[in-house]
């Protein structure tokens, strides 16, 4: 039968997805496990299965568009338009956040005393640490516009540069995050204002983790040489993945903290 050239990049069975799957699954429950009986080694253990499964999904990947060539101009339209439909279905999940929390403080229930926040809940100074935080992350996303424009330019030295620089802020941002969860005067159980707090905050947290994964994979991709002047889309990816996470902590800081305070 005569090969009909198309330009499409079908994919070879993979196992990852699935067991991606399945994993997430299990970590699910894990959760309620470890959150209601204090039982921690499933998550410990289904958290180091994901971190595998990312590293060898990540590898085919890289091993599809590097060294195979496989992913064309063509694909790399369909991966970006991928990643718009994604970044687009996180912005909803933080809409439902901050739907949230305005329904709740803007006609605070009689449960909550018509107050907000409800009283005896010291909330933090919005001028120090999450100020501090936001500079990061603003900062942040103009070190990776940086590395960026010099990847642009094929100056390894400087892209280089300013990649490690933006990993180093996420994980700035993520240390303060620690300290201020910990000398918070008001857990996740005080009412639904310690509830949406936290759940907005560690939600955010969690995807500052998952772009600085993100980011050092990039890292080393860039130091072994994998990425072009005219084709990075991963490290475009990553990039805009990044200034998604710095838009949504500058409007978690004006409600949550500026406004809120």
């Amino acid at each position: 039968m005569m090969k009909i050239n198309q330009p499409y990049f079908i994919l070879h069975l993979s196992p990852w997805p699935i067991l991606m799957s399945m994993n997430t699954f299990n970590m699910m429950i894990s959760n309620i496990m470890m959150m209601n009986f204090k039982f921690n080694l499933m998550m410990m253990f289904n958290i180091i299965n994901m971190i595998i499964i990312s590293m060898l999904w990540w590898r085919d990947i890289i091993r599809e568009s590097t060294f195979q060539g496989n992913h064309n101009f063509y694909i790399m339209n369909l991966i970006k338009f991928s990643m718009i439909l994604f970044i687009i279905s996180e912005m909803f999940l933080f809409i439902s956040f901050f739907w949230n929390f305005l329904h709740n403080s803007l006609s605070p229930s009689i449960e909550l005393g018509l107050n907000w926040p409800p009283k005896n809940i010291n909330f933090f100074n919005p001028m120090l640490i999450p100020l501090l935080n936001t500079i990061i992350l603003l900062t942040s996303s103009f070190t990776i516009t940086l590395s960026h424009f010099y990847l642009l330019n094929n100056n390894k030295k400087k892209t280089t540069m300013f990649m490690n620089l933006t990993i180093i802020l996420s994980v700035y941002f993520l240390l303060l995050q620690m300290l201020e969860y910990k000398e918070a005067t008001f857990t996740f159980s005080d009412s639904v204002f310690g509830a949406s707090f936290y759940m907005a905050t560690g939600f955010h947290g969690m995807h500052v983790m998952i772009g600085m994964m993100f980011l050092s994979i990039n890292l080393l991709r860039i130091i072994n040489m994998h990425f072009s002047f005219i084709h990075h889309i991963s490290f475009e990816l990553a990039a805009w993945y990044w200034h998604f996470i710095d838009i949504i902590w500058l409007f978690l800081y004006m409600t949550f903290y500026w406004w809120n305070n």
